[in-house]
């Protein structure tokens, strides 16, 4: 059963543990941390990691580095949230802070995860044009058919998705793996880059980019959530388990995605730094060179696993944008179409940035998209922290001091490198952009945002975190005495197929032989649709000669029943129908579609159910 309250309620505890022991058990776990860890493997990463390498050698491993620890803190802290409250994090901001801020973290978060699907746009179609030469333009427009292998990976539950994504996540390990042994990196100067290093200009830019591509946003949101896909005992032997579980499934996964972001960035170093090719721009450039220096092998394999990264990081994006809507908003939405909202928005900046600038920009526009991660990661990171310190809420659970520390300092070294990313770009974008757009539009922006950030950090130390109810829906009401219902007025919609029988039979049982029934049926042909009642076509003769039988049927049965035929559009139809023949009750056949044929055939009884005010019963 369905319980809409419930953090992607369609895979909730969909993935039972208390049945296995042993290896079996610690498997069961196995699977939240894999789908985040795409993530960190997307397009984005690949576009930081080149251009680190190229332009600086082996010198930013050391951010790669520490942004992986902050990373497997703070997933840690998101699934710890996820397990013990039973909230993903945009459930627990919306009961943490006031309604009014929950609008703009919506937003930010939202933006986030459009910058994110912009970067799997882009490699995609990148990865498209380097295996089949298909034209980026081209490659754009066909990834908007991701949508649909959401929708068929959904309806296969969530073992079956994962196991997808861990098989895009070992295609790209595996490229990766072949091309490190071809490059044969230097050990000595790839140690060396682990040491920390003073950061400025062009080489801050790029080390805040590889942070926003590691530490992304929006998979904080997307863990607290997946962790709730398991069933276990809720009790504090059994929480304690999946903590540990889940802390050991992190560790894997998100050190298995360092080792493929040290790769590109250690590829790039070996094979364009070390060869003074300094100005790597582009993924095509190294996908260009690596066929120039090492022959066919190495471009192939690493063409292949930018198709891959893109495609399964695109699954985790959505699931992200559907957490985040339905805890901040409390709006759920169909998935396809929310999928289908958030890759238009991050489409369009692609297509923008092609016809105006050309093919070539699509780089900048990737490390940028990285950019903009790090920037909303403040928004995410210090609610997460406070909540998960909350000893009120967490009770046991709640972060010992020194995970305080060390989560606090990590906050305050991306909140402070962001602060002066911001503080540079607006300086030198003063120097050659307009003085009013950028004091009269940017500036205020800015110290807006500046604003928010302090207020979603100080709210927390001076109010009680428990502002609102964990039950996203209210709380149960007293039933009281009831009534007798007595409909007199029932519509029943009918479309002359073999459902017919059961829908007048339900029907005709609401209300036996007092009441006056309704019989509807809707002509959608071409012509009913633009002449309406004054159609004369073959079908809607046909159909009216068959609601007349329904009627006259009934009537020889002692039941009293009127034909209404309405034309176009079902759902608006119905709709009309019941409002203007005052109807109490409406009783629907449904045909059970399901994901695909939904989206072809249209769902009516959805449509109806939202358009009318009065009770509706749909028979299967």
């Amino acid at each position: 059963m369905r319980r809409d309250g419930e953090s992607l309620a369609e895979v909730h505890q969909s993935v039972e543990t208390n049945k296995r022991t042993g290896w079996r058990r610690i498997l069961s776990f196995i699977g939240p941390a894999y789908l985040v860890s795409v993530g960190y493997m997307d397009p984005g990463n690949w576009a930081t990691d080149l251009a680190g390498g190229s332009k600086f050698g082996y010198s930013l491993i050391w951010v790669l580095l520490m942004s992986n620890l902050i990373a497997l803190l703070l997933q840690s802290l998101s699934s710890r949230l996820g397990i013990v409250r039973g909230l993903d994090l945009a459930q627990a901001s919306k009961n943490t802070y006031p309604k009014w801020v929950n609008i703009p973290l919506f937003i930010l978060a939202q933006t986030a995860i459009i910058a994110c699907d912009l970067a799997e746009i882009i490699g995609m179609a990148i990865g498209l044009q380097l295996l089949f030469d298909l034209p980026l333009l081209y490659g754009i427009s066909i990834t908007i058919l991701d949508t649909f292998v959401l929708l068929f990976l959904m309806n296969k539950g969530m073992r079956k998705m994962e196991a997808f994504i861990v098989s895009m996540v070992f295609i790209v390990g595996i490229s990766f793996l072949v091309e490190m042994f071809i490059v044969e990196p230097s050990l000595i100067e790839v140690a060396k880059g682990f040491e920390p290093s003073l950061l400025s200009g062009e080489a801050l830019y790029i080390a805040i980019g590889i942070i926003g591509a590691t530490v992304m946003p929006h998979n904080l949101y997307l863990h607290s959530s997946l962790v709730q896909t398991r069933k276990f005992e809720r009790d504090s032997k059994g929480i304690k388990e999946a903590l540990k579980f889940n802390f050991i499934d992190t560790a894997v996964a998100l050190n298995l995605a360092f080792f493929v972001n040290a790769a590109i960035l250690i590829l790039a170093a070996a094979a364009f730094y070390k060869n003074g090719l300094h100005e790597v721009a582009e993924i095509q450039d190294a996908h260009k060179l690596l066929g120039n220096i090492f022959g066919n092998v190495a471009p192939a394999l690493f063409a292949i696993a930018l198709i891959a990264a893109g495609q399964s990081s695109t699954v985790t994006g959505t699931l992200a944008g559907q957490i985040i809507m339905e805890g901040h908003l409390n709006l759920r939405i169909q998935p396809w179409l929310r999928r289908l909202i958030t890759r238009i928005l991050a489409i369009l900046p692609a297509f923008f940035t092609i016809l105006y600038f050309g093919e070539d920009a699509l780089g900048s526009l990737l490390i940028l998209s990285q950019v903009v991660l790090s920037l909303q990661l403040g928004f995410a990171v210090i609610p997460l922290i406070h909540i998960t310190s909350d000893k009120k809420q967490m009770k046991e659970f709640a972060l010992k001091n020194w995970v305080k520390i060390l989560a606090w300092t990590s906050a305050l070294v991306i909140v402070i490198l962001n602060v002066k990313l911001v503080i540079e770009e607006i300086s030198s974008w003063a120097n050659s952009a307009s003085t009013l757009l950028i004091y009269g539009l940017v500036v205020p922006i800015a110290v807006l945002v500046g604003f928010l950030l302090l207020f979603v950090f100080i709210y927390p130390l001076l109010k009680d975190q428990r502002i609102g109810s964990n039950v996203p829906h209210g709380n149960a009401l007293e039933i009281g005495p009831i009534e007798h219902l007595a409909y007199k007025r029932i519509g029943i919609s009918v479309d002359f197929s073999k459902n017919d029988l059961k829908t007048i039979r339900h029907g005709l049982v609401q209300g036996g032989k007092d009441a006056d029934y309704f019989i509807i049926h809707i002509v959608e042909t071409a012509v009913a649709t633009y002449h309406g009642t004054s159609a004369m076509d073959h079908e809607t003769k046909s159909d009216a000669d068959n609601l007349d039988a329904y009627c006259i049927n009934l009537r020889e049965l002692g039941y009293r029943a009127t034909p209404c035929i309405g034309f176009g559009k079902p759902a608006n139809s119905i709709s009309r129908l019941s409002r203007e023949n005052n109807l109490d009750l409406l009783v629907m056949g449904a045909h059970g579609h399901k994901g695909v044929k939904d989206l072809i055939l249209g769902t009516t009884v959805n449509s109806v159910r939202h358009q009318v005010s009065i009770p509706v019963l749909i028979v299967r």
